[in-house]
């Protein structure tokens, strides 16, 4: 097993390279924005808390799509400066 990312940069590079690549329909000019994102697995998460500052808090969320077989990343503030409406859109379903 290799070692958690320390960073964010580290973990999106990460679940790049481990195929999480498509633009799942977050925004607006995704290709997949037909897709309902309340039915998104989430199959790996990274968070990182701020050494000093509880507003550096984010996540990092590898997402799998079961309509088009599409694995995403997104991105997002945690804890205080987290985006409800975004992290409600996605559903938590680890695959064992």
């Amino acid at each position: 097993m290799s070692p958690s990312p320390s960073t964010v940069t580290e973990a999106v590079n990460l679940l790049a390279d481990d195929g999480y690549t498509a633009d799942l329909g977050l925004s607006e000019d995704s290709p997949h924005t037909d897709h309902d994102p309340n039915r998104f697995m989430i199959e790996r998460v990274f968070r990182f808390e701020g050494e000093s500052d509880p507003a550096d808090e984010a996540i990092v969320i590898g997402v799998f799509c079961p309509e088009c077989d599409a694995r995403g990343i997104v991105v997002s503030a945690y804890g205080h400066g987290a985006d409800p409406a975004l992290l409600a859109r996605l559903t938590h379903h680890p695959i064992v």
